[in-house]
């Protein structure tokens, strides 16, 4: 099939080069001139696992392909997604002028029939507002527009694309049901379900899905903080509960809060859309608000070891990403609590396997980015870790106590065993279970 993507963000790119390893001819259009020279050079903007390989071999094979021209990347389309950014307004509201600023343009490209697919994550009825503005230049047999949310988790998104738990798929209309369905058989080959439901179910489907997943994160960082209180450890009481298969055991772990491009946005988004229907979620206001205050949890506990005091103290940091394997600091935790040790006087040291000339574009000189990630230990009071990257969980535990002042870890991810760092002597807060006394060096 041929197919246009029309944006080259994290989910264009993901999904253009998918389409394309299955064999399609996938044209990509960014408006960006200088990122399409780079991606036509074969340079990828952000850092996803596997994504470099497929990109380069369907490039190669010439099935994928790049421009700024929409016209040329619609013209032999029959499918065309919408891969737009949408970020959030002030009020929590997405904004959704990209997308209908390019399905203006689409009205006057159109010459024969089209499936327009929303791709990028929007309010209920954005479909229709879509069809409303294709059909103020369109007969309304040149098109039909389709709801297609993504649930790609950043990290594992090649994954999560090639072989989906699921495919939601918005649309009325027999003739784009049966296209659509075409274009993701070869997705579904061991009998995962494609889901077709109206355009508003798909699309609230997306937002319901995130803003759960994000309740649950929020609702076990409750149960952390009420754990420090009572006595109990966290990881015990998520494995009791994660045990039980009404539960399950995912999106259970505590931490410093959710990040990242999607569930922030999501939340906020879906309690602006339950405002406009004049409908309270007091549900999602308490996630919002939790979520906020357990990004400065780790900061309460690093300033009550320093007895409030951080004028001059050196804090390491391991780990400036949302989350692991990829290079997104969108809504980090990490760099609120780095603003936070900043304003309070500290020095900052951090280290980042894949983030860190994001976080320098933010930062400046403001904090030391350290090439390594023992460097960042290098004189420092104590470590911070704030993403669960592979490498810091078994590190050299000696090379640690030898480079910090103290033997002091501040862990936000709940990494390390609290028994092991007894045992070796550290000092060790994490979230939600027994702090470690540690022994003085």
């Amino acid at each position: 099939m041929n197919i246009a993507v029309v944006g080259t963000g994290y989910v264009g790119l993901v999904t253009g080069t998918c389409f394309a390893e299955t064999g399609n001819n996938v044209i990509c259009v960014d408006i960006n001139q200088e990122k399409v020279k780079n991606l036509r050079a074969g340079r990828i903007p952000i850092f996803e696992p596997g994504l470099d390989l497929l990109f380069e071999r369907n490039t190669k094979e010439g099935r994928l392909h790049f421009t700024t021209d929409l016209r040329e990347a619609v013209a032999q389309a029959s499918i065309i997604f919408l891969a737009l950014p949408t970020p959030p307004g002030e009020d929590g509201s997405a904004d959704l002028s990209y997308i209908m600023g390019v399905a203006r343009d689409l009205g006057d490209i159109i010459i024969d029939y089209k499936v327009i697919v929303d791709k990028s994550t929007v309010p209920v009825g954005t479909a229709e507002k879509v069809a409303a503005i294709l059909a103020e230049k369109l007969p309304k047999k040149l098109f039909d527009v389709v709801s297609n949310p993504e649930f790609l988790r950043e990290g594992v998104a090649v994954d999560d694309f090639m072989k989906p738990d699921r495919v939601v798929v918005g649309t009325k209309s027999e003739k784009a049901r049966k296209l659509m369905r075409q274009l993701y058989e070869p997705f579904v080959r061991q009998g995962n379900p494609i889901y077709f439901m109206d355009e508003r179910s798909a699309e609230m489907t997306k937002y319901a899905a995130n803003s759960y997943l994000a309740a649950r994160i929020s609702f076990m960082n409750e149960i952390a903080n009420l754990c420090e209180k009572v006595g109990a450890n966290v990881d015990q009481v998520r494995i009791g509960m994660g045990s039980d298969s009404r539960i399950g055991k995912r999106f259970l772990f505590p931490g410093i809060g959710y990040g990242g491009s999607c569930f922030p946005k999501d939340v906020q988004a879906l309690a602006k859309t339950a405002s406009e229907y004049s409908y309270d979620f007091k549900i999602l206001k308490s996630v919002m608000k939790v979520n906020g205050i357990q990004k400065g949890v780790l900061t309460k506990k690093i300033k009550k070891h320093f007895k409030n005091d951080l004028q001059g103290k050196t804090i390491a940091v391991w780990g400036l990403a949302f989350k692991p394997n990829t290079d997104d600091i969108r809504e980090a935790p990490a760099l609120v609590i780095i603003d936070e040790l900043l304003a309070l006087g500290a020095r900052v040291q951090a280290f980042d396997p894949e983030a860190m000339e994001h976080v320098r574009s933010i930062y400046g000189n403001r904090i030391t980015l350290c090439t390594k990630m023992y460097e960042a230990l290098e004189g420092a009071d104590c470590l911070a870790i704030m993403t669960e990257w592979n490498e810091f969980r078994t590190p050299d535990f000696d090379q640690i106590g030898t480079l910090l002042r103290e033997k002091v870890i501040f862990d936000g991810r709940n990494v390390y065993d609290t028994e092991q760092m007894k045992e070796l002597g550290f000092m060790y807060v994490s979230i939600g279970r027994p702090k470690v006394k540690g022994r003085k060096k």
